[in-house]
């Protein structure tokens, strides 16, 4: 009986102790097994992110080969080395609009074993745009010592700069010939970039760099003038021109220029000219709103321009068909301001942008002017034109974008302000380069601007 006993209570014993094993080996081996898989999704989740990759690296492939083709989102195989289908990436393609500068892509990527561990890219593509500029001109170029420049400026001619600046410049020559028109008589060799500025020592000059083919930037005035007339405002050649006015609340007056002030004697840098760029009596036309759609404002006359902008709009002045006789110019009336940090303005004139005789004693200018065949320029008023020959200062946010010569200020052989504005400044609008004017052109390849994961 005893060892009867003994026998059971040992299988007993047995028993309790391998079910506490076999329970715990369970639980260690779901344990290890949770482990594993998990390990397996961590593995998918970071795999995915690489077939998102995959997906961004194709789009761009396809838009530098294609860049008018924007009709490929969908759903793409991914494989492996091996030639075997893993996963997949979804691609969007969001292309870009007046409104909204830059190619949006997104890329979304999943594994087949784990199709829920998905991860999602999303990158801004965009060229280069001539606002990433303060100031860009096709021609020499000339900054006097009361004269600074906040942000990076190029020319395809030589730079005399005697002023401050606080970025890159960076010229298309190595060395150019110096005349009058900056101050060496007689004519000399100089280097792409010389004077007395302090930029040279800081490290900010560069030349000869590539030139930047102006040809390129050309705008087709003929397709922003279709854009117009279907998307924005249009107005019609009516002899003198328009004055546009722009309002803080969105809205845009325009008056028709009946009679223009004296004609005066100016020179504008290449001839004396005698002809009158401010108006006397103006007539209200009609009252827009500043298109929502970011549609051109195309004027074919000249215009005279000034106010508040309040949204994003590029106003074009110019004659089509184009010829020399007929070029359109833009004329700054005033100050022009913006409201709020995502209001921008454009000018495209045909041929000059021009600052008037009677301008302000002290002028703001916030917008990005381009004279397209012509010139940006205050012409050199003679002293009988006292006291507005000579004006105070000029403050330019923005960007200035010139085929022909530039220039607010003249000076005498001794460097003494003797017609112009004495004091000017030219200031880069850093969110121009991401956000410019609608239809303003673009140079170079597509770049990747913005590069972010999403959530989805």
């Amino acid at each position: 009986m005893k060892h009867g006993l003994k026998k059971g209570s040992l299988v007993i014993f047995v028993l309790i102790f391998g079910g506490v094993f076999l329970i715990s080996f369970g639980g260690v081996l779901s344990f290890l097994l949770f482990q594993y898989k998990l390990s397996l999704e961590r593995a998918a989740y970071e795999e995915s992110f690489h077939i998102a990759e995959a997906g961004i690296d194709f789009a761009k492939w396809h838009i530098n080969h294609w860049p008018d083709d924007f009709s490929f989102s969908g759903t793409y195989d991914y494989k492996n080395a091996s030639g075997d289908i893993i996963g997949h990436y979804q691609l969007s393609i969001e292309e870009e609009t007046a409104c909204s500068p830059g190619i949006k892509i997104i890329s979304t990527g999943w594994t087949d074993k784990f199709p829920d561990r998905k991860r999602s890219i999303k990158i801004t593509l965009m060229k280069n745009t001539i606002t990433s500029y303060a100031f860009l001109s096709n021609s020499n170029i000339w900054f006097g010592e009361n004269e600074t420049v906040k942000g990076p400026f190029h020319s395809n001619g030589g730079i005399r700069m005697d002023g401050e600046q606080n970025a890159l410049s960076t010229s298309a020559k190595d060395t150019y010939i110096c005349g009058e028109e900056h101050g060496c008589s007689p004519p000399q060799e100089k280097p792409g970039i010389w004077g007395e500025g302090p930029g040279k020592d800081l490290g900010l000059w560069e030349f000869p760099v590539s030139s930047i083919d102006f040809d390129s930037i050309s705008n087709d005035l003929a397709y922003l003038k279709d854009e117009a007339q279907t998307k924005g405002i249009y107005l019609p050649n009516l002899g003198l021109g328009y004055y546009l006015h722009f309002n803080s609340d969105g809205t845009l007056d325009v008056y028709k220029i009946k009679k223009l002030k004296q004609k005066v004697w100016g020179y504008d840098g290449e001839d004396w000219v005698y002809e009158s760029n401010d108006f006397d009596t103006i007539e209200f036309y009609a009252t827009y709103n500043v298109p929502k759609n970011c549609g051109p404002i195309f004027v074919e006359d000249n215009v005279w321009i000034d106010g508040t902008i309040n949204g994003r709009a590029t106003v074009i002045a110019a004659k089509l068909p184009e010829t020399p006789n007929t070029m359109k110019k833009i004329i700054i009336n005033g100050n022009i301001d913006y409201e709020g940090i995502n209001s921008v303005l454009g000018l495209i004139a045909q041929k000059d942008i021009i600052i008037p005789l009677y301008a302000p004693d002290d002028l703001t200018i916030k917008a990005a002017m381009m004279a397209q065949n012509g010139k940006v320029v205050r012409y050199y008023y003679p002293w009988w034109y006292a006291p507005y020959n000579l004006r105070n200062s000029i403050s330019v946010e923005g960007s200035i974008v010139t085929n022909k010569i530039w220039t607010f200020t003249w000076v005498d052989e001794e460097g003494e302000v003797i017609s112009g504005y004495r004091n000017t400044e030219m200031s880069y609008r850093a969110n121009l380069a991401y956000n410019p004017p609608p239809y303003f052109p673009a140079i170079g390849d597509y770049r990747v601007v913005k590069w972010e994961e999403i959530k989805k």
